[in-house]
């Protein structure tokens, strides 16, 4: 069920009335699976006279007393808020309820390991889901100390935010069941807002480290996963980052770590890559890698542990106030922990990565009708589940990296690290910060503020140049536009390149870095210069916008893009050629042929990764239905070529392989993955390992290839969680109208599903070479969405509405059912986004093939 909502104005209202919280908490762990016990005492201070609630969700309330007087649970609670009339100045609350354990990672979460019968419990409180396990005032800027008193089976590991403690003397007993119980007494932790605190409970396996803070303290550090991954921990790993991310952070921010300590814990079932949970941090446990993956991967997983790890100053330590500035603890953290990963990692080049990845998700979601201002209007709990989007992560750090290149980054630190002393320990807001950077940098940033995060949309730049008859440029402009929803010109610090075509390599002769501000920015730098090769408008990426190069510059981008040495160049060009595609300026063809003739030379193992999966994006939703087939065959031709020639165990030649199993879709293909995994074909250097083994499996039953033997095989290699997840993904694969039928209802109606359940059938349902198959379904999904939408938890009922959506039927018929439910259903408006949000990425596709269609005809404009 849904936990208690709330909106910004009880927010406003109850924090007027509250001060002061101090929470202590205990809870029962050892009882039925379903369920366990919930005590909580609140005291607080209070505007005397006056009521306000907390919230709650509960399946049963035992017992509520407020200042000694008891309370009748069925006149006050309603399952997910607790009303408190007549409040003193000084107040004590006494909450016990029965609570439920989650299996959607929601709340307190639950999971039982196939492998050994273990049962692993974390929680999950973002947004507002602390009210799941114990009654609080669940809303960021009531922050309050929590001390938490814990009775779980003996042999397990319990933590939360404050320093792990041994179980109590004596306190170990026997249970009804049998079981060896304990009970461990945590000191009061750190005060913190309730969606960053965390208890992590079951017979993890565990290391132990530390690293050296700046005021001299070792701050203890823990990694934990389930036993029966502790092979694949890689603890040395996690340790190293956190104690490079740690010095890092420290002397850019000039403010020492402020908690006592530092665990990451594997967690299954996970909803998000990670969680800033203080001093114990939660990952999912796809970042534990069973299997080689590529080296993409593995800057990934740095990324992620260096954002999390810069949450504890930002965000944790200095909070939002509400959740209308998310976008600042998250952007501030996608930023600076690309900064930090370039600066003490192996993955120096990862800016590149942000060019192509983060951005690029960022306008994709800039240009949906959903778009938002990057500071959003959240007017209620609803509305911030929705906005963890690209927008609130991607956009948000690139408008900071273009505010970094506005005034510097000495200036821009200095100022994050005045703010972090400043308000450390409170709440904060975006004018806060704004006042500390513009002390630190003499600029004025009210307007760029208004401009850049109070308004939506991206811009386009472009360059215009005019030459002589010698080919010199006698006049050159940068012109920039907005889409007319959203028609806002803003200022722009960016970089000009210049490059010229030498006998092997694309050089950079000259670069120009130039403010750009409305319709038009005259660039006198460049008249006089030979016209060059290639010029790059936004070279360096300092800032966010779509770029459109001149057709000169297209053509050599066509022809020579491996020439282009810097990897960031290279991430501009096609992050420009896939907004052109998405836009329909540009057939489909011509990308396939752009990312074919140069994903070989591509040296960056994220970028080859984005080229591939954009390639098979391309193929299966934007190429005209004349010649998909010959296409994505000859694609897949192509991409098995570049394995085959690909140096032996290199990350090129796995990420091929890999490429390959998804953009398959011939019978041929089909065989070629038989007998990779029977080894009657081998390429030297590459393990078929666990992983693989499986998307060879997933692959060949997306292509009707796969018995159920094999399928069966392949799991009883792999009995774990995990092979259960991927054996459910291979099996709703099948190219079988009864199979995906059954696969989509499965995951509507069947409420018993974990979420990782649901979303592995889902995955399978959705992987598919005839689209068609999914069309059965398509009346049903819409009638359903409303019940879905008011039954759900927000995770389950999202995962339906995104993944059940038959998207890659690119059809006018599903155009047109989508656009009558949307004007039948204008609210709830969390779930008309949703759904809205589909149709525009479906009107894309069918422009798309349009666009490919008129060019096969020779119609094209």
């Amino acid at each position: 069920m849904p936990a208690a909502d709330l909106t910004r104005l009880e927010a406003e209202e109850r924090a007027r009335v509250v001060r002061g919280p101090r929470y202590e908490i205990r809870l029962d762990l050892t009882g039925a699976a379903e369920t366990f016990r919930s005590e909580t005492r609140v005291v607080f201070d209070a505007e005397a006279g006056a009521s306000t609630f907390i919230e709650a969700c509960t399946t049963d309330v035992h017992e509520i007393t407020l200042n000694g007087s008891p309370l009748d649970p069925a006149a006050v609670s309603d399952g997910t808020r607790i009303r408190l009339p007549g409040l003193a100045a000084a107040n004590e609350l006494r909450v016990v309820s029965t609570a439920a354990y989650t299996n959607t990672g929601e709340g307190l979460h639950r999971f039982v390991d196939p492998v050994d019968g273990a049962t692993y419990l974390y929680t999950e409180f973002a947004v507002a889901e602390a009210n799941r396990v114990f009654a609080v005032f669940d809303q960021p800027d009531l922050k309050a100390s929590f001390t938490f008193t814990i009775t779980a089976p003996a042999d397990w590991t319990v933590l939360s935010n404050a320093s792990a403690p041994d179980p109590v003397d004596g306190s170990v007993s026997t249970s009804s069941l049998g079981e060896e119980i304990a009970t461990w007494s945590f000191d009061p932790g750190p005060v913190i807002s309730s969606y960053i605190v965390a208890i992590i409970a079951g017979p993890y396996a565990a290391w132990h480290g530390s690293a050296r803070s700046v005021d001299g303290r070792d701050i203890p550090l823990g990694v934990l996963t389930r036993a029966s991954l502790a092979q694949y921990a890689e603890p040395e790993v996690m340790f190293e980052l956190v104690q490079a991310g740690l010095a890092f952070y420290e002397t850019a921010f000039g403010v020492a770590y402020p908690y006592g300590k530092y665990d990451q814990i594997f967690v299954p079932e996970y909803n998000w890559g990670a969680m800033e949970n203080v001093g114990a941090v939660t990952f999912n446990e796809s970042y534990l890698f069973r299997s080689r993956v590529s080296d993409a991967r593995r800057e990934q997983r740095a990324i992620v542990v260096l954002h999390e790890l810069s949450h504890m100053w930002f965000g944790n330590s200095v909070t939002m106030k509400w959740w209308n500035d998310l976008w600042l603890n998250e952007s501030f953290a996608t930023w600076a922990s690309t900064l930090a990963t370039a600066t003490v990692t192996e993955f120096s080049g990862v800016w590149a990565t942000f060019a192509s990845d983060e951005k690029t998700h960022a306008a994709e979601q800039d240009q949906l009708p959903s778009t938002h201002p990057i500071v959003a209007e959240i007017a209620s709990l609803g509305d911030v589940e929705v906005n963890f989007d690209a927008i609130t992560y991607d956009k948000g750090a690139s408008v900071l990296k273009q505010l970094v290149a506005w005034v510097g980054l000495d200036a821009f630190q200095r100022g994050v690290g005045a703010y972090l002393t400043a308000h450390a320990g409170g709440n904060a807001t975006l004018r806060d910060l704004l006042d500390e950077l513009e002390t630190a940098s003499g600029r004025d940033l009210t307007r760029w503020s208004s401009l850049w995060l109070e308004t939506a949309g991206v811009n386009t730049l472009r360059a215009v140049i005019e030459t002589d008859d010698s080919g010199t440029i006698t006049a050159a402009r940068i012109e920039q536009s907005a889409a007319p929803g959203h028609p806002t010109l803003r200022p722009h610090r960016l970089a000009l390149g210049c490059y010229a075509l030498g006998d092997d390599a694309l050089e950079r002769t000259h670069r120009i870095e130039l403010d750009i501000d409305g319709a038009e920015t005259e660039v006198p730098e460049l008249v006089g210069l030979t016209r060059p090769d290639l010029l790059l408008v936004n070279d360096d990426d300092l800032t966010y916008a779509k770029v459109r190069l001149d057709p000169t510059s297209v053509q050599t981008a066509i022809d020579h893009l491996p020439a282009l040495s810097d990897p960031v160049s290279r991430a501009v060009v096609l992050g420009s050629a896939w907004d052109s595609l998405r836009d329909a300026e540009v057939p489909t063809l011509d990308f396939v042929r752009l990312v074919i003739g140069s994903v070989g030379h591509e040296s960056q193992s994220a970028a080859r990764g984005l080229a591939l999966a954009r390639l098979e994006f391309a193929i299966a939703r934007y190429l005209a239905d004349e010649h998909r087939t010959s296409v994505a065959s000859e694609a897949g031709d192509a991409v098995w070529a570049l394995a085959e020639l690909a140096e032996r165990g290199s990350d090129a030649q796995l990420q091929f392989v890999k490429g390959f199993t998804r953009i398959a879709s011939t019978a041929a293909h089909a065989d070629v993955l038989g007998s990779l995994l029977d080894g009657s074909i081998k390429l030297a250097g590459l393990e078929i390992d666990l992983d693989l083994h499986w998307d060879l499996v997933v692959a060949r039953a997306a292509l009707g290839a796969s018995s159920e033997a094999e399928i069966d095989a392949a799991l009883a290699h792999d009995d774990t969680a995990k092979g259960r997840l991927l054996a459910e993904t291979a099996r709703a694969a099948r190219p079988d109208q009864a199979v995906k039928d059954a696969a989509w209802r499965r995951v509507a109606t069947d409420a018993s599903l974990s979420n990782d359940r649901a979303r592995a059938i889902a995955d399978g349902w959705r992987r598919t070479t005839r689209p068609e198959l999914l069309q059965t379904t398509a009346t049903e999904y819409f009638d359903a969405l409303q019940d879905v939408w008011a039954d759900r938890s927000f995770t389950m009922a999202s995962l339906i509405v995104k993944r059940l959506y038959p998207a890659p039927l690119v059809s006018p018929d599903l155009a047109a059912m989508t656009r009558t439910w949307l004007a039948a259903n204008p609210a709830p408006a969390p779930l008309h986004r949703l759904v809205s949000e589909q149709l525009d990425e479906l009107e894309r596709a069918l422009a798309a093939q349009a666009r490919d269609t008129s060019d096969l005809s020779g119609t094209a404009q």
